[in-house]
């Protein structure tokens, strides 16, 4: 009966939050272990999702499910959460095996207090815990990857979405290549990198660039290259390992590092093409208005959570209220507990006033004054209709929505979760059909589920953790030459 361990952190740090990233933000949106993770996660569209169904294939396997654990991205993790989750799973593997095989279900982006490169940091420890036992992992298309991880890991898959659509068949084919050198067959790898940080709204997988590079690295994938990849890198993560890569798993060392490097040259001939200018909020905002009849998407991608945004920026918001377009608009979102038990307090139909943005700090703009109906308080919580995370749960801890003017709906939650999954908006009594602009902290993943639903989507540059001049941040670990635009 093959035994195996499996162990997740998923999480994407962005090195210029004003926040970190505290143990509770590990534990109020993931916190499994045991038969308790397969059971939440089964039928889901998730890397955990995708380990039922690998495992329900084969009953006579026996997983051992350790700590698996997961945040929206933000500001580093705290020294004791990364430290926390990784020795409670160290713990684990050693008490518990020996063990034919380990997975490990990573971002690849990972940052933490006083470790820029976590998740190089973790799958040395997991090797020197287990010795030569097969190790393989997923990761996000967005990691930032170290070469050296392809001589520690038997095998590895990436997301090859973008809207990520298949967390769950990446994890298949991790755990595909895992079950093979259980087996006994070897498997190289190679990791090769570019000397550049490239922003990644134009690596959308059904068009463009990376699509095209996807496209040559699938076609690489026959006799001994099991597998071949590309990663965009994560713009904001102050790593030395920091831009895009090419990864490569085949049966014969020779081949690993011609396969890595094909895939990075895809990427490398198409550099100009990845440039990308945003107007401001104003201009952004005129451009939405005169756009086709329907629901027209404003996006802030400089507060995009899943950008390690802190979703508290108010440059968007102001813009709206001070032009006071009139039409149906709905502005998702703000993360601000306490403005939500302000509401609370007055309850739904009341009327008060608000301060709203600048909670977590003021770098990126004041707060903007507004006088709103509290329309709707929910529990925030909600199940995810996909296509991204599709069944997973989502907690957004207690929400309100403040209406402004007749015209202006504003959601406030309690939690920072992306604005991405219609359930989001349902949640909240929102009817996107009488909508005419939504104001969303968010970028390539609103797509996924939205833009089928958008007669525009328009996107703007604003004050925020994720803007666009990543010359102006304070890098330590990227050398100054990777920063430049391209084009």
């Amino acid at each position: 009966m093959p035994k195996i361990a499996v162990a997740r952190l998923w999480f994407e740090g962005n090195s210029f939050s004003p926040t970190v990233t505290a143990p509770e933000a590990l534990r109020s949106r993931e916190w499994v272990a045991g038969p308790e993770a397969l059971a939440r996660y089964a039928g889901t569209a998730t890397e955990l999702g995708g380990l039922a169904r690998f495992l329900a294939a084969r009953p006579d396997w026996q997983a051992t499910i350790l700590r698996c654990t997961s945040a929206q991205p933000g500001g580093p993790l705290t020294k004791d959460a990364f430290e926390g989750w990784l020795e409670e799973v160290l713990k684990g593997l050693r008490a518990g095996g020996p063990w034919d095989g380990v997975y490990l279900s990573l971002h690849g982006a990972c940052v933490a207090e006083g470790e820029p490169a976590a998740d190089l940091a973790i799958v040395r420890q997991v090797r020197a815990a287990i010795g030569a036992t097969p190790l393989t992992a997923s990761f996000d298309f967005h990691g930032n990857m170290a070469p050296e991880l392809a001589t520690l890991l038997d095998g590895a898959s990436v997301y090859r979405t973008y809207p990520h659509l298949d967390m769950d068949a990446t994890a298949l084919r991790a755990l595909a290549l895992l079950e093979r050198r259980m087996a006994g067959q070897r498997i190289f790898g190679a990791i090769a990198k570019l000397p550049q940080v490239l922003h990644s709204f134009h690596m959308r997988s059904e068009a463009g660039p990376m699509a095209e590079v996807w496209a040559e690295a699938a076609a690489l994938e026959h006799g001994e290259v099991l597998e071949a990849a590309p990663f965009g890198g994560f713009s904001w993560g102050d790593t030395p390992h920091a831009g895009p890569s090419g990864m490569a798993w085949v049966t014969s060392p020779e081949a690993a590092s011609r396969a890595a490097q094909a895939v990075l040259d895809a990427i490398a001939r198409r550099l100009p093409r990845f440039a990308v200018t945003l107007p401001g909020p104003e201009a952004a905002l005129a451009t939405a208005l005169a756009a086709p009849p329907g629901l027209v998407a404003l996006l802030d991608p400089a507060d995009n959570p899943l950008s390690g945004g802190v979703a508290d920026s108010p440059g968007l918001l102001r813009a709206l209220v001070e032009a006071a377009p009139g039409v149906p608009t709905v502005f998702a979102f703000l993360h601000d507990p306490v403005t939500v038990t302000a509401a609370q307090q007055v309850g739904e139909g009341g009327l008060a006033d608000f301060a709203l943005g600048a909670r977590t700090t003021a770098d990126f703009g004041p707060p903007v004054a507004v006088s709103a109906t509290v329309e709707k308080l929910t529990d925030g919580r909600f199940t995810n209709a996909g296509p991204m995370e599709r069944g997973a749960p989502v907690d957004l801890g207690a929400t309100a929505v403040l209406l402004v003017g007749g015209w202006l709906r504003i959601i406030v939650t309690s939690r920072k979760e992306a604005a991405v999954d219609p359930g989001f908006f349902a949640l909240h009594g929102i009817d996107l059909g009488a909508t005419r602009l939504l104001a969303n902290k968010a970028k390539n993943h609103f797509r996924a589920a939205f833009a089928g639903r958008c007669a525009a989507i328009v996107e703007c540059d604003c004050p925020g953790p994720a803007a666009l001049d990543l010359a102006a941040l304070p890098f330590r670990h990227v050398p100054a030459a990777w920063l430049r635009p391209v084009g």
